[in-house]
This record gives C-alpha cells, sequence and structure tokens, in this order.
C-alpha cells in the first residue's frame, strides 16, 4: 500500500509545472522517507528557484489527477514509475532518470537485450544499406532495437526491424497523444499495437525543439549499447552517443567514405574509440550472451 500510494504522489508530480527529472526524483525520494509532505515542503526538498516553486504550487493545486487517469485510459496509455518492477534497470543508473515513463505496447520488452541505433534524418542509401547489412542477424539474436521515430534513419530502423520479424522500441519527445512527425502516426500506432512506445512527457504535451536531446538520453540510457549508423558533425546523433559513453555504455560506430559529411561524425567516433561495426559479430560480441 506504501508504494502504491507513493506512486500515485509521482503521477501526480509528473503534470506539474516547474520540475524536471532532477527534482521530480529529489521528491520522490522524500516522499519515499515521510509521505505526508505538503506540497510546500516537496518543493523546499528539491531546492526549486522561486519561479519554479510558484509554477509548481500552482500547478499541484490544480491537477485533478482521476480525471487524468480516466483520460490516460481512454486512450490505452499505461505507465510505471522508478518503483515499478518493470523500470528499466539501466535507465535508473543514469544522471538524471524519469521518475515516471508512460508508454503504449508490451512493457516487458524493456527486460530484453536493447540496443539503440540513430542516424541523420536525411540519411544516404549508404546509411540504409548498412542497416539492411546489419539488422537480420541483429534481429535473429533477439536484439530489440531502440530509435526515436524521427524521420531518415530513426524511421528505417523501426520499419526494417518490424520487416524482419523483430521488435523495436519507439522513444518519442511529446505526448502520446501526439505524434511527430504526423506522417508516421501510422507506424507510430503500430508501434504501440505490437511493440513499444515510450515517453516521459505527460499526454497534451507537445513535441518542442529542447525535448529531443532529452529524449536522447532516454534511447542511451534504455539500452546496452548505441550504434550510429552516419552522423554530421555537432548532429543529435553524436550528443545521443557521448550521453551513452557518459554513462558507461558501448558506443558502436558503422565507418563510411571520408568525402561523405554523413560519415564525419561516425569515423571521428572510432577515432575516439567506438568500436568500429562492419558485420553485425562486432556487435553481438559486446553483448553478454553467446552468439547463436
Amino acid at each position: 500500500m506504501e508504494k502504491k500510494r507513493i506512486e500515485q504522489h509521482i503521477f501526480h508530480l509528473a503534470h506539474c509545472r516547474g520540475i524536471g527529472p532532477i527534482s521530480q526524483v529529489r521528491m520522490v525520494a522524500a516522499l519515499v522517507d515521510d509521505q505526508t509532505l505538503t506540497a510546500y515542503q516537496l518543493a523546499q526538498s528539491a531546492h526549486l528557484s522561486t519561479k519554479n516553486k510558484q509554477a509548481f504550487l500552482e500547478s499541484y493545486d490544480r491537477i485533478e489527477p482521476e480525471r487524468l487517469k480516466k483520460k490516460y485510459a481512454y486512450q490505452n496509455i499505461q505507465w510505471i514509475t522508478i518503483l515499478d518492477c518493470h523500470y528499466p534497470e539501466y535507465l535508473k543508473q543514469i544522471y538524471n532518470p524519469p521518475a515516471l515513463l508512460f508508454y503504449r505496447g508490451d512493457i516487458r520488452l524493456l527486460k530484453d537485450n536493447l540496443l539503440a541505433i540513430v542516424g541523420p534524418r536525411n540519411n544516404t542509401p549508404y546509411g540504409s544499406l548498412a542497416l539492411d547489412q546489419l539488422l537480420p542477424e541483429l534481429i535473429k539474436n533477439k536484439i530489440v532495437t531502440v530509435s526515436g521515430l524521427a524521420k531518415g534513419i530513426d524511421c528505417a530502423v523501426h520499419k526494417k526491424t518490424i520487416l524482419l520479424g523483430g521488435k523495436t522500441i519507439a522513444v518519442i519527445g511529446s505526448g502520446l497523444d501526439y505524434s511527430y512527425p504526423y506522417e508516421h502516426k501510422k507506424l507510430q500506432k503500430e508501434i504501440g499495437d505490437y511493440h513499444l512506445v515510450l515517453s516521459e512527457y505527460p499526454i497534451g504535451v507537445k513535441p518542442l525543439p529542447y525535448h529531443f536531446p532529452m529524449r536522447n538520453r532516454l534511447i542511451a540510457g534504455l539500452s546496452l549499447g548505441t550504434l550510429v549508423v552516419e552522423a554530421q558533425n555537432h548532429s543529435g546523433s553524436l550528443i545521443t552517443a557521448n550521453l551513452a559513453l557518459q554513462e558507461g555504455r558501448e558506443v558502436f560506430a558503422v565507418p563510411g567514405p571520408i568525402t561523405s559529411p554523413y560519415s564525419q561524425g561516425t569515423n571521428q567516433l572510432i577515432m575516439q574509440g567506438a568500436k568500429c561495426v562492419l558485420t553485425a559479430s562486432d556487435i553481438l560480441e559486446e553483448f553478454i550472451f553467446d552468439i547463436k
């Protein structure tokens, strides 16, 4: 009962303004010690600034958790908290894990061997061919792919995984009632129906630009390793790779032509110590199981 009550508090906090992942986790830690804390005391425990404290307290009082739960149930959206047994252990280990994850689909996939695969929105035919060469063996060995449902490589990862009969997880930068880009709405529904779609953002939250670097930390944090297929210098894919490195995860990179700007980032990663990937075996041998 105590755990359930704290999880109800976490659901409430997830819809409050003025707090981010770090503040939410601080509040959860305070609630574990004392479930009777007021909203003001929770704000104090998170060391909120005056501006954020005011935004938090105002939104906390307006939220009606039971009404919100009915909205989620109507849209077939569920959630897990950081206290839940299904919450991914690898994600708990990152610097700023979300206190709550919203999802549609098979939450059990989070217990499998997850590999993040990222690349540019405007990928080249070389990037698509690299996926064609690597994915079949990865899927055969029960690797679950994780990507961000964006245009380009992300979308290709999800679609090719599904065509190969594998499982895939999409992590998005908005509430699960949004599809971004809109043309991926059908794909997002298919993944939610038969695979898994995740977000740390509640329904009604739009896909704002600053959400995507936050989403990238989840893609890297969920996974045993991150494969960068193509990347320009200073790209979002490199941000995801660097986040994986910061968390002590494996980083893999596909080498490419020195004449291609889309291989500059991956070639640079390899020079800095990322594992050069020529075959799927280069990835599989780093996972903690035997290649079948």
